[in-house]
């Protein structure tokens, strides 16, 4: 008899639906499972043997029965350990150990352990928002990823299940399971770990700091150390507004994907802050793998990727940044697949001015020789830093900023601020994004939005114009330029950009010198 039973694979961030097909027919005792099946699927065998056997019914390997079991499409590759319950509930209907039911509209998740009770598996969130955009009734996955599931469900029904005893009895009619419903998304209000008001002086990069979180620039803050780069950075998690209903989903199907969500409260509602070691490998931070999986900027999606000691990184580690800082996605080719995963961030870095940190201090000697430094600047390629919106000196504390009282900016007040110039932003792509790929925030506009948004006064035109003359911006300067400046006119609530607002956006990217002058 023949029984087919649907669930669903991964390929990076993308599902597919699988169609699980077993055969139970007469023939030489045999037990296979066809299809690209990875060793976690080959291992299924056993796994649902055991599981079948310990609740009661016979079990393929004591079945004296040829069973063949495929995953359909068959040149698709499956891997992970989501396939146990599909194929144990095949098996039962092949076997008539239990009566068929319809199986269309139904999905099915789930690992089996040997005494048949259903263990979590990864990427439930994606699985749910799969189905509900395919329009599927049910959705059947182990208690434990019942909220997470829910979260992204809305005609949906998510069963949460805890043995393979329940879920046949179910099937059968004979107990009823009410579908989970999700949690209230709830808002953190707790403070941040660290205040702008605990941080002394610093008043230029407090500013800088609060446009790249009003417009989601990016930002390089270049000093000696010990002036507050890193403080200044993690700080700066504080300013972000929440996720928005789309952007949570977007973040937290991402973090389903590598098991990294709170099954008690699934949804991630603050923004990421991923802040990885300058050790960290190609792989570590673009993704990668036979089987590519999300690096750390497609965990810092919607968030920030903070570098520290931004030369310290591999090169190659830098220049793989380009494509996501211009395009918000990253593109992994292997020989067996090509994925491409999501990755708009924030790019925060800090770096020292040269290797021993004192080059143009007030204070210290510098020791490096020119070309110790310029070595060490080259690190950071001027294509790299092209795509980098602000840059800026953060100067050593003098006595007196260290000793004085608190700064008077406090985060909860520079959040304010970051929240009325995004609401300005949400407002004015409104109409926009009802007819093209929605954007949030100013840096991500594309030309024809500035064109449409980045209107200049006749003064700050003229301004912009002698400034690409003088500095020899290229194209992408110019344009992230206007972004900034657009930024600056919304903190200022002003429609038109003015001639101060330009000004400002200029000083940027271009009042620090890369030069040993």
């Amino acid at each position: 008899m023949l029984a087919k039973i649907y669930t669903t694979a991964f390929l990076g961030l993308e599902v597919f639906p699988i169609e699980i097909e077993v055969d139970v027919s007469e023939g030489l005792h045999a037990f296979n499972i066809v299809g690209l099946p990875d060793p976690a699927i080959k291992e299924a065998k056993q796994r649902v043997s055991a599981a079948l056997k310990n609740m009661g019914a016979k079990s393929p390997l004591r079945s004296n029965k040829k069973v063949t079991i495929n995953l359909a499409p068959a040149d698709l590759k499956k891997f992970g350990s989501y396939y146990d319950l599909g194929i144990a509930l095949g098996f039962l209907i092949a076997s008539q150990q239990m009566p068929a039911f319809d199986p269309e509209k139904k999905i099915f998740l789930g690992e089996l352990t040997l005494e048949g009770e259903i263990r979590p598996v990864k990427g439930v969130l994606g699985a749910a928002w799969w189905a509900e955009e395919h329009h599927y009734e049910y959705l059947f996955v182990p208690q434990e990823n019942a909220l997470e599931a829910a979260s992204a469900a809305k005609n949906l029904k998510v069963i949460g299940i805890k043995t393979l005893r329940e879920l046949v009895k179910y099937l059968e009619g004979q107990i009823n399971l009410e579908p989970t419903i999700a949690l209230p998304q709830e808002i953190s209000t707790s403070l941040p770990e660290i205040d702008f008001s605990q941080i002394k002086g610093q008043e230029k990069a407090k500013r800088a700091l609060l446009i790249a979180a009003s417009g989601g620039h990016n930002l390089l803050m270049i000093g000696p150390p010990g002036s507050g780069k890193t403080l200044l950075a993690k700080a700066f998690h504080g300013l972000l507004p929440p996720l928005n209903t789309t952007e949570s989903l977007e973040v937290t199907k991402i973090y389903s994907l590598l098991g990294l969500v709170n099954p008690e409260a699934p949804l991630i509602t603050q923004r990421p802050f991923r802040a990885p070691h300058h050790t960290a490998s190609p792989a570590a931070l673009i993704g990668g793998g036979t089987y590519p999986l999300p690096g750390e900027i497609t965990l810092a999606h919607r968030g920030v990727l903070f570098l520290d000691e931004l030369p310290e990184f591999q090169t190659n580690v830098l220049e793989s940044l380009r494509q996501p800082l211009e395009e918000g996605e990253i593109c992994v080719s292997r020989a067996q697949s090509k994925i491409t995963f999501p990755a708009k961030f924030i790019f925060l870095a800090a770096m020292n001015p040269c290797p021993c940190g004192y080059f143009g201090d007030t204070l210290k000697e510098c020791l490096c020789r020119p070309s110790e430094i310029i070595r060490y600047r080259k690190k950071v390629s001027g294509p790299l830093l092209d795509r980098i919106d602000l840059i800026i000196e953060v100067p050593r504390l003098t006595s007196d900023d260290l000793i004085s009282k608190k700064s008077s900016l406090e985060s909860l007040d520079l959040k304010k601020t970051v929240l009325a110039a995004r609401e300005i932003q949400t407002l004015r792509f409104q109409q926009r994004n009802k007819s093209q790929k929605p954007i949030f925030t100013n840096s991500e506009m594309k030309l024809k939005d500035l064109e449409e948004y980045c209107r200049l006064e006749p003064k700050a035109e003229n301004l912009l114009k002698t400034a690409l003359d003088k500095f020899g911006l290229s194209a992408r300067s110019y344009h992230r330029i206007l972004k900034i400046s657009r930024t600056i006119a919304d903190l200022d609530a002003s429609e038109i950009i003015k001639y101060e607002e330009v000004a400002e956006a200029l000083q940027y990217k271009t009042e620090f010198s890369w030069n040993l002058t």
